[in-house]
């Protein structure tokens, strides 16, 4: 619960700060909201890659235990278990390429 409250104020302190930044004005101002694009992207990307670690880890770690429960439904559970695990990657894969489309406008 510690932790959740700490990511919440660290996201809203990046929040302001990203605020704060992008209203400062002229040649300054744009080279701050460039640098707050990639500061985003990179954030963005790291936490997708995150996730999708741990939704990944979730599927695997709940295959095994039940290919350890009933070794003769292997061949299903692998079955059953590779479309949400495609579909996880593909998600994955699509927001990093946004992040990098943000990062390299």
């Amino acid at each position: 619960m510690k932790s959740l409250v700490n990511n919440r104020i660290y996201i809203f302190l990046i929040t302001w700060a990203g605020l704060a930044v992008s209203s400062t004005s002229g040649a300054e101002g744009a080279a701050a909201s460039n640098a707050l694009a990639y500061l985003g992207a990179a954030i963005g990307a790291s936490l997708i890659v995150i996730g999708a670690a741990l939704g990944i880890g979730r599927f695997a770690a709940a295959a095994a235990e039940s290919t350890a429960r009933q070794p003769e439904a292997a061949a299903d559970i692998r079955a059953a278990i590779n479309l949400p695990l495609f579909l996880l990657e593909g998600v994955a894969i699509i927001a990093l390429v946004v992040c990098l489309l943000i990062a390299l406008k």
